[in-house]
């Protein structure tokens, strides 16, 4: 048995094909076929079903999960070797809300990319609860985002704290007003993230927490979205304070003061408690939390 035979057939497993997973791995058909002919007769067991489409038995799938468990520790012993030259390089996939990579990152990447070209990063955009799971199953190696929710297998960093305000268009009929409370939004047409995002399910609870059934108009999956409708003036929203603090600089947004609202969320890092942190990892996230709180929210 070698390596590539294993990443063979986990590249099968995903493809169902022998000649895609040919191509992914630039090798012929036959070599394909090869490879994983001298797995079923080293192992004694038939591993892959070659009818269309092509998949795995349900040895192949045992297989599957000490292959995949296999080549990760391979990968971990090529990143430890790496480490050795004491130059921070590799790749790092982030998991992080949208709001946050459109907020945040471009500054901490920029600088991050200039002091260390050889490291190269992978964003993925999702809520704060998949970037928790993300990271607690290994799909993102540093998650970013609020820290409402725990898990006993993920560390996590505090980097500063947020808040959700109520905002509208500056022709919105509440646009005068200093302050209000949350019972006066009882009737008014409200604009709200998707029901997975905790900004969501923030304003959910506080409005159930007094009584206020929300006069929902429309549903979005993201704060720029959110915010190009409200720019419309076809509603008020609850979003991040920092999310819009370039539409409120430019006037084409207001934030009004909602006293029930006024709770502060943690944003902070979030990694695997038993994941090996390469030199790449450990850069990041070292300059990540050695950054003080104004460098995230500044721009405000």
């Amino acid at each position: 048995m070698n390596i590539s035979q294993l990443e063979t057939l986990v590249t099968i497993s995903k493809t169902l094909s022998f000649r895609k997973a040919g191509e992914m791995l630039n090798l012929t058909q036959p070599a394909v076929s090869a490879q994983i002919k001298s797995l079923e007769e080293e192992f004694k067991a038939i591993l892959v079903d070659r009818n269309h489409p092509v998949t795995l038995t349900d040895r192949g799938q045992v297989f599957l999960e000490h292959a995949e468990q296999i080549l990760e520790i391979v990968e971990q012993l090529k990143q430890k070797l790496s480490d050795l030259n004491q130059v921070p390089q590799g790749h790092i996939i982030l998991g992080t809300t949208t709001s946050i990579a459109i907020q945040i990152l471009p500054r901490v990447l920029s600088y991050f990319q200039n002091q260390f070209p050889l490291i190269k990063t992978s964003i993925l955009s999702m809520s704060s609860a998949q970037v928790l799971s993300s990271v607690e199953n290994g799909t993102v190696d540093v998650g970013i985002g609020y820290l409402t929710d725990r898990s006993p297998h993920v560390e996590t960093s505090v980097l500063y704290y947020d808040t959700f305000e109520l905002v509208i268009s500056p022709k919105h009929p509440l646009a005068s007003a200093n302050r209000i409370t949350i019972s006066m939004l009882k009737d008014v047409p409200l604009i709200l993230l998707s029901p997975d995002t905790l900004g969501r399910r923030f304003a959910e609870q506080v409005f159930r927490e007094n009584g206020v059934e929300p006069h929902i108009v429309m549903e979005l999956g993201s704060s720029e979205e959110v915010k190009r409708m409200v720019e419309l003036n076809l509603g008020a929203a609850v979003v991040s304070k920092l999310s819009v603090a370039e539409e409120v600089r430019r006037g084409t947004l207001k934030m009004i003061p909602v006293e029930e609202l006024a709770v502060s969320h943690p944003v902070g890092v979030m990694t695997k408690s038993s994941r090996y942190v390469n030199s790449a990892m450990r850069q990041f996230l070292n300059d990540l939390k050695g950054m003080p709180e104004d460098q995230f929210i500044g721009s405000e």
